[in-house]
């Protein structure tokens, strides 16, 4: 019995030893496998941060590689107006009378200044070029300033803000239009634009707001009691009037207009957007210093820069920011109360800003108030169809079957898919149901769709236009089609196919007459 205590003994303290054996082995494999891990992942990520610094310097030297800056890339204009100065700036006169010094300075340093390279036909800077805005036998009106046109007994006021590196130009046809109805219109020149591509690379968010503020203080003063104020919009310049608008709803000490037009509102633009400040402030690294720049190209728009800062890019992600914030503020579960009316113009196909955002950032949160949005289709003939990447339908389908938006809508589109001809589909806020109006219009052949530079130009618009009058001697560039090798040009050939005028104008009118409650007194 003792002899069989002592080999069970013996067979317990073995076993105990072979399992402390076995677990220390499971654990140094363990630590080895965790190692081998830690090594893996440090190769790895080590890998990975090689390939992103390869990545970044391949996009520097790309960068840095660009076609060489011009004057026009390079000039300080330090006579435009600032948010800083905006205290010592008593009224638009006062602000007018700063941008007639703005341009001299841009005549001496830039106009003055170019070399023989740059005195070419198509250079918007050589004087008398086919594309000089200032030169009058062209251009009757340098529309790239602050306009004003008045009204003896204004039945209301208007203040008109372009868009993003173009100029007071693409107001030009509303303000017309609207001036001839008996309005009182300003048409703001923004900080930064109508001058040189460079202004963009120093304008900033709070120039452009101090500058909206300045000028609608203006237009509602020169109003008497009870005469209506609007502020009208495209693009960056609606953006800029529904700030103004949620802004003066929340501070109460500026004047709150009693409708807003809207054509093309950036309110959702790409998020790489928020990422050029990081691009712009490695600019001052020696030797880098197109990084100020999104892209440089050639300058033969009289209205419009065709080269863009980041620092623009930065400015207009900073502004779509500051409304979202004032929306959550002032969107209280019931929607934004007290927004005045608002009518939105917007192409379903928008390359430029997000068509989607429009309701999804701002229109969904207003409170009813008999806001409006109209959209553009596409051209839907078959034919034209096949040949597109997308139809758009997941977005049009839940705007036109949610019966509760808090905002009409209305479809331009193909009366079917055998005709160009169009109709116009409306559904009433909270609605839906449909109905339809047939308009006296059809898409032009070659067209498959409107594009965000398009809406607020008429297709006989002498720079822009479809078919402009021939007699002009400025720069078509509505028709431009050039032809040749591929890859050789060294203008990029999607702006050439980029529709640049609204062949349905006409109707954008009477939808702007039909808003502002308005008989078109022209018939």
């Amino acid at each position: 019995m003792i002899s069989d205590h002592r080999i069970s003994l013996y067979d317990e303290t073995n076993f105990e030893a072979e399992a402390d054996l076995q677990l220390k082995n499971r654990m140094n494999k363990q630590k080895k496998t965790i190692r081998i891990l830690k090594h893996l992942l440090l190769a790895v990520g080590y890998g990975l941060l090689g390939v992103l610094i390869a990545l970044v310097v391949v996009y520097l030297k790309s960068a840095a590689s660009g076609p060489d800056l011009k004057p026009w890339h390079n000039v300080e204009l330090d006579g435009d107006f600032t948010a800083a100065g905006s205290a010592q700036m008593a009224s638009l006169d006062a602000y007018l009378d700063l941008e007639e010094g703005l341009f001299k300075q841009l005549r001496e340093e830039v106009y003055d200044r170019i070399d023989p390279e740059g005195r070419r036909r198509f250079n918007r800077f050589n004087q008398g070029s086919v594309c000089d805005p200032t030169d009058p036998t062209m251009y009757p009106v340098n529309w790239n300033r602050t306009f004003v046109l008045p009204a003896d007994n204004p039945r209301a006021g208007v203040l008109m803000v372009h868009g993003l590196s173009d100029s007071p130009y693409s107001m030009r046809a509303m303000a017309q239009l609207l001036s001839r109805q008996g309005f009182l219109v300003v048409g703001l020149r923004l900080p930064g634009h109508g001058t040189a591509p460079s202004g963009l690379a120093y304008a900033t968010v709070d120039d452009f707001t101090a500058a909206v503020r300045l000028a609608a203080r203006e237009v509602h003063s020169s109003l008497g009691d009870g005469i209506p104020f609007y502020i009208a919009g495209y693009s960056n310049g609606a953006t800029l009037a529904i700030n103004y608008t949620l802004s003066a709803l929340q501070s109460g000490d500026m004047p709150l207009p009693d409708g807003l037009m809207l054509v093309s509102p950036a309110v959702g633009v790409s998020p790489v957007a928020a990422l050029a400040k990081w691009q712009r402030r490695l600019a001052v690294v020696p030797g880098l210093g197109k990084l100020v720049w999104n892209s440089i190209h050639r300058e033969y728009d009289p209205y419009k820069y065709n080269s863009f800062a980041v620092n623009a890019g930065d400015q207009i992600s900073r502004l779509t920011g500051q409304n979202d914030s004032l929306i959550s503020t002032l969107d209280q579960g019931n929607g934004v109360v007290g927004f005045p009316p608002v009518l939105a113009l917007q192409s379903v196909a928008d390359a430029t800003v997000s068509t989607p955002a429009v309701v999804d950032r701002f229109m969904r949160h207003l409170a009813p108030n008999g806001h409006q949005l109209v959209i553009f289709d596409i051209n839907r003939q078959a034919e034209a169809e096949a040949f597109l990447t997308t139809d758009f339908r997941g977005q049009i389908e839940p705007l036109m079957n949610n019966d509760s938006w808090p905002f009409a809508v209305t479809l331009v589109t193909n009366r079917d898919a055998e005709t160009r001809e169009l109709v116009a589909r409306s559904k009433g806020a909270g609605s839906s149901v449909i109905s339809e109006e047939p308009l006296d219009m059809a898409w032009p052949d070659g067209v498959y769709s409107l594009s965000h530079v398009a809406l607020p130009f008429p297709p006989d618009d002498p720079v822009y236009g479809l078919s402009p009058d021939p007699s002009s001697d400025g720069i078509h560039l509505g028709r431009v089609e050039p032809r040749g090798e591929k890859n050789l040009l060294a203008v990029p050939v999607s702006s050439f196919m980029r529709l640049r005028c609204n062949p349905f104008f006409d109707y954008l009118e009477t939808r702007l007459l039909r808003f502002l409650e308005l008989e078109d007194t022209e018939n």
